[in-house]
């Protein structure tokens, strides 16, 4: 082991050590309850508080906003000894998608407005991008802000947005032109939630969360000052922000599943005795998504290499990363559904209400299997369709661009 190893194995047992000591049984086991894609904002702004204050709360970004300053593979690791205790899933929106898109096209007082809040909590951001008929063809939008003196009145309606219920602060695409392509036109704009003429109708999913929502904008006044980026910049800005939705890390999470799949497969059933586990179709099942984590944790390390090289994760490694890591990920979710049995079957979604006393039915782990399974069957559809990032991998493949 060279020193660099040295290095690394030292900032994984300081990270190990973090963890064990701020991550309690409650704590594991609430945010082992949430079935949706991160945990409720009672948990998850807690933990980002906990975070912020050891300076770890974005560990994406410079020392010069916040960040720690940590290279690609501490960023790895970090990752992955998060998901393996069993940490809150931070809500992205804030540290994950808005921040690095006003780092590089906010204004000074942008930045210094902004940027401080979403590291503390005191924001807390939702996305709105897709609107009926505009969701993978996210250029076909049609929510318009016509400039008025320093204000846009904004006018149409965006959905699936989600924690819109609880967010305090929205960042959109609007349609500021028509003249062009549909790609032109478009502006990025940030709003408080609570702005005059801002409507949230929740969207209850078939997991049983109140998650996502539709968002309606009745001439709704954003200053202008609240615009980031130049007026029809917003596609190039959207694009920039769709590399870091698309990117990340997906296989630790999904061997988490596994794990636990594994886990429960091995229990023996309380009439007969038997294991799942050691039936060949179960493990036939087990084991292929495990090679498929496996790939993924694979070529997450090689971007991870890729990164701390200089190079940029781009368009196509974005899609790749999405593509694969969504279907590992769902694959996981499935197994881990399979390896309960009958117990797969429960309605358990009064147990995952936060704050709930309703007990497990089985162990614990099975209580959010079947809901984080439903839910996740929009992993594929957001952040662009697994169809939409094939097309543009495609596009690269067909110029010779192999990614």
């Amino acid at each position: 082991m060279d020193a660099s190893d040295r290095e690394m194995e030292n900032f994984r047992q300081e990270v190990r050590a973090f963890l064990s000591d701020a991550i309690t049984p409650e704590v594991r086991m609430r945010a082992r309850r949430q079935a949706g894609i991160a945990a409720e904002p009672s948990l998850g702004v807690w933990w980002l508080k906990v975070l912020n204050s050891k300076g770890w709360a974005a560990p994406a970004w410079p020392v010069e906003y916040g960040g720690p300053g940590w290279d690609a593979v501490q960023r790895h690791i970090f990752e992955e000894e998060t998901a393996r205790a069993g940490a809150p899933t931070l809500w992205p929106s804030g540290l994950q998608l808005l921040g690095p898109v006003v780092m590089r096209f906010g204004t000074p007082e942008q930045k210094a407005a902004f940027l401080p809040k979403i590291l503390n909590g005191e924001h807390y951001w939702a996305q709105g991008f897709s609107e009926p008929g505009s969701g993978s063809d996210l250029a076909s939008l049609k929510t318009q802000a016509v400039r008025d003196g320093d204000c846009y009145v904004v006018n149409g309606t965006k959905i699936w947005t989600s924690h819109a219920h609880w967010a305090n602060w929205l960042f959109l695409l609007v349609r500021t032109s028509t003249a062009g392509s549909k790609r032109d036109g478009i502006t990025f704009l940030v709003t408080p939630a609570d702005a005059p003429g801002i409507t949230v109708q929740p969207i209850i999913s078939m997991s049983g969360e109140h998650e996502t929502n539709q968002v309606f904008f009745d001439n709704v006044r954003i200053p202008v000052a609240n615009r980031i980026g130049e007026e029809g910049q917003g596609w190039e800005i959207a694009k920039y922000l769709l590399e870091f939705e698309r990117g990340g890390s997906y296989a630790a999470g999904a061997q988490g599943y596994l794990d636990e799949a594994r886990e429960n497969a091995m229990l023996p059933d309380p009439v007969t005795g038997e294991r799942l586990w050691d039936d060949p179709c179960f493990r036939r099942r087990f084991a292929d998504a495990q090679l498929r984590v496996t790939a993924q944790r694979w070529t997450e390390k090689r971007v991870v290499a890729a990164l701390s090289s200089g190079q940029n994760v781009g368009d196509a490694l974005a899609s790749i990363l999405k593509t694969r890591g969504t279907e590992c990920q769902q694959a996981s979710y499935e197994v881990a559904v399979a390896a309960l049995g009958e117990l797969g079957m429960a309605d358990q979604r009064d147990a995952l209400v936060p704050g709930s006393n309703t007990p497990a039915i089985g162990p614990e782990s099975a209580v959010r299997a079947t809901a984080r399974h439903l839910n996740g069957r929009a992993a594929t559809i957001y952040g662009g369709s697994n169809e939409i990032q094939r097309n543009i991998l495609f596009r690269f493949i067909a110029s010779g661009q192999v990614p």
